[in-house]
């Protein structure tokens, strides 16, 4: 009987809570399946890539990641080269034999991971007689005119055949293979049908059904055990896809998932209780700046109000210094991503700021792409304005210096009604009548292609941000994603992202959130929601989220007209903080990023995959069996000293002023707190099973 090595897993107490057992790697043979492998579309790229440098040191040649084939993919990020592996270099030399065309490299991202990947259009003539297979094993058939779904057929069937091929010459190494998502499923299921011996795991990042639903604005989290699950599938004419999503879950030996909220969803969407959690990671050390972070801030900050002075030119009547960037950014989901609430708490944030006088400016960022027809023609004027300006005063700065730089040494004072001639002052002049505009500044930086019935231009017509002069709130919809050679914002996102203040995202619908993990980590605070995984993994892990820079949002238990108030607030509250309570706050923030990195999370994987071993080879493999492990004691404490939210100690006006009171200084000590934050992470914590027995609350209200 096989057994890896046991690792006894403390907690903060010093105590043993459970032992986890290493697997033994060098027996074994580790395939992760995946749509997004190589291939970007959404989230899941973001886990496979960034997970690969911690799953690569464990299981160095034994791990191997299998996705789709694009041309262009593999020219730019894929080197070709040679399986060292027997039995995989023997299952691309079958295949390619028998009409098909595998490519096998290493992925060009950190760790290098073997990657096999299937050309699903060289296949494609095999379609009829495969959707003939996927009946025969489930039942499932999948329309003609759906190629998508018929393209994960193509590629499932392709996955199932290889991996018959690596069990065929595997002399004696067992086999575990993960498959991502719906798109993977099919090959789990061939796989299971063909009865072959591997270990399966199954991973859903969202539910198919779940996102339609949600997107629909249907009361979703309150009704989750009152749906008809065929209907609604059926209804959206998504019911073989779900049949595809369900089948691969209910094949799998061991069935996971990313949140405790998705495992709520899943067990009633999908009819399976997922037996690990395992929360996505980033890996920090490629966002690590060390004390950097709070100096990139700053660089970047100046380039986004470098924008900002051409975005708004004629109407730039606010401090710069004063102003606050917000951000959301994401898939155009306008419900599912929380920018319907986000906009209306805008509006009621305008407000205050309004009434209370406040000196505060709120620009907001929109990063969310959609169709357009290229920039608009006045945002591409404002920044040649700008550069105009900056040229301008340049060369009469030049000619200025070098009049001053002449009288000095001569040893003259220069008289200063000279050293500007007429021709400065006409140039001057002629600078500032071209800053003149009679339209406001736009509310897009792009022509969209569909202006009228576009969401979020018209929740902006409707509450009426329009960017006038008295609105203390800007909007900015950027409606493309972020780019260094952009001759608009030459900006990459996660320089955008350290440039900002703060990141906003409220979303209804969130399995996971890496939006706001990766601002964590950058130390930027950010707002999300109690329906995000995200969310509540910090609600797990942190006694008081919001002294982190970690604003949740209740959209489970309360109605949408409370949950926007408790926005406005959070952004209310934030606009009053002072500089000083901001910088204290983001050195907080970043000292979160140990929680989400893989080097942690990793060891929900390593979990699974043992859990996978022991039922599929329960002969070889046994895990011992342990009682659901508890988090319970590993929490980062509340801060004691400077108050996150100036709230109970400032006046409703916020303060711009750097100056803070003396005893401030005393009630903080960065190094102090900062070890005090180190001892709660020192030792990996326990797993996150969904504890058996734990209350399922359903939302009140829809959001």
């Amino acid at each position: 009987m096989l057994r890896g090595r046991s690792l006894s897993v403390t907690s903060l107490s010093g105590l043993p809570q459970w032992e986890v057992e290493e697997l033994p790697v060098e027996d074994l043979l580790l395939f992760e399946v995946a749509w997004e492998v190589t291939n970007k579309v959404g989230g899941i790229y973001t886990v496979i890539q960034t997970k690969a440098r911690t799953t690569a040191d464990e299981w160095g040649d034994n791990y191997f990641l299998i996705g789709p084939y694009f041309e262009h993919n593999m020219k730019t990020q894929v080197e070709q080269c040679e399986p060292l592996n027997d039995a995989v270099k023997r299952a691309v030399d079958a295949m390619n034999k028998h009409g098909c065309q595998v490519h096998f490299g290493r992925w060009l991202i950190e760790g290098s991971p073997y990657v096999v990947l299937f050309d699903i259009g060289y296949s494609a003539w095999n379609l009829d007689r495969w959707k003939g297979d996927l009946w025969e094993a489930c039942h499932v058939g999948i329309p003609y005119h759906d190629r998508e779904a018929n393209d994960m057929l193509i590629f499932g069937s392709l996955t199932a055949w290889f991996l018959k091929e690596v069990t065929d010459h595997a002399e004696g190494k067992h086999v575990i293979a993960q498959f991502h998502e719906w798109q993977a499923g099919t090959g789990l299921v061939l796989s299971r049908a063909r009865k072959l011996p591997i270990a399966t795991i199954f991973t859903t990042h969202a539910t198919l059904l779940g996102r339609y639903l949600c997107a629909a604005n249907i009361d979703f989290y309150n009704h989750l055990d009152k749906f008809n699950i065929d209907k609604e599938a059926g209804e959206r004419q998504i019911y073989h896809r779900y049949c595809m999503e369900r089948a691969a879950v209910h094949c799998a030996h061991v069935f996971t998932t990313v949140s405790e909220i998705t495992a709520i969803e899943a067990e009633h969407m999908l009819r399976r209780k997922p037996d690990v959690v395992t929360p996505n990671g980033l890996n920090v050390k490629k966002f690590s700046a060390v004390h950097e972070f709070q100096n990139l801030h700053a660089m970047y900050k100046a380039r986004i109000q470098d924008f900002v002075r051409g975005h708004f030119y004629g109407h730039l009547d606010f401090d710069l210094e004063k102003t606050l960037f917000f951000f959301i950014a994401g898939r155009y989901e306008f419900s599912n991503k929380g920018a319907d609430i986000f906009l209306e708490s805008l509006s009621r944030l305008n407000f205050l700021l309004r009434m209370h006088k406040s000196d505060v400016t709120v620009v907001v960022f929109f990063i969310m792409p959609a169709q357009t027809n290229n920039f608009n023609v006045e945002t591409l004027k404002g920044q040649a304005v700008r550069k105009q300006l900056w040229d301008t005063a340049h060369s009469v700065k030049e000619k200025f210096g070098k009049k001053l730089y002449d009288a000095l040494l001569r040893g003259e004072i220069p008289d200063m009604n000279n050293i500007l001639d007429r021709d400065d002052l006409t140039i001057m002049k002629r600078a500032i009548f071209s800053t003149q505009r009679q339209s406001l500044p736009p509310v897009t930086t792009h022509n969209m292609i569909d202006d009228s019935t576009d969401p979020i231009l018209s929740t902006i017509r409707r509450i009426g941000l329009f960017n006038g002069r008295t609105d203390r709130v800007k909007v900015i919809l950027h409606p493309e994603f972020l780019s260094s050679t952009s001759p608009l914002l030459p900006m990459d996102y996660e320089e955008f992202v350290r440039g900002c203040h703060l990141g906003v995202f409220p979303s209804y619908y969130e399995p996971w959130g890496y939006t706001p993990a990766e601002c964590t980590v950058m130390g930027i605070p950010s707002v999300t929601t109690n329906l995000s995984g995200f969310g509540c993994f910090m609600q797990e892990h942190v006694a008081d989220p919001t002294a982190y820079g970690i604003y949740i949002v209740d959209r489970r238990f309360r109605s949408p007209d409370d949950s926007c108030n408790q926005l406005t607030q959070f952004l209310y509250g934030f606009c009053k903080q002072s500089r000083r309570q901001r910088i204290i706050q983001r050195n907080r923030t970043e000292r979160l990023s140990d929680l989400l990195d893989w080097r942690y999370l990793g060891r929900y994987y390593q979990h699974a995959r043992h859990l996978t071993l022991s039922r599929a080879f329960p002969d070889k493999f046994y895990m011992e069996p342990t009682s659901p492990p508890s988090t319970e004691g590993f929490k980062y404490p509340r801060p004691s000293s400077v108050p996150p939210s100036p709230s109970g100690s400032q006046a409703s006006s916020p303060q711009s002023s750097d100056v803070e009171d003396e005893d401030e200084d005393e009630r903080y000590d960065e190094e102090e707190e900062a070890e005090r934050d180190r001892l709660n992470i020192k030792s990996p914590f326990p797993l996150g099973h969904v504890p058996d027995g734990k209350k399922k609350l359903h939302g009140e209200y829809k959001n």
